[in-house]
């Protein structure tokens, strides 16, 4: 029995809409601009990490895409300031992730 079927048994005089448009999860936003992917020696001891910026979308889309990364690569890192910190030089495989996803995505320095 799902939760329809008990709500139904709670409320039997409710009439239920049965066409609801539920929301598409982990939809991220899509910009115009491209992200800036960098890769920097800061932090911890001064362990490289790669740094995400110019992301245009929402502070939960951001800390979507930034679990989406940290996943999809097996490390850690962070959101601050609008920026995703990646833990290591994983530029390259971000910047592919980032690109099959449809961002447009830049990359600085070396």
């Amino acid at each position: 029995m799902d939760l329809q079927d008990q709500l139904k048994k709670l409320f039997p005089d409710h009439k239920f809409e049965e066409n609801i448009d539920e929301p598409v999860e982990n939809e991220l936003f899509i910009q115009e601009s491209p992200i800036i992917c960098k890769y920097e020696k800061k932090g911890r001891n001064g362990k490289p990490v790669t740094v995400l910026e110019n992301y245009e979308g929402s502070e939960n889309d951001l800390k979507n895409l930034a679990k989406e990364l940290k996943t999809a690569l097996g490390v850690g890192g962070s959101v601050k300031d609008g920026m995703i910190v990646i833990q290591g030089n994983f530029r390259d495989k971000i910047m592919e992730i980032l690109k099959n996803k449809g961002f447009k995505v830049k990359r600085v320095g070396g």
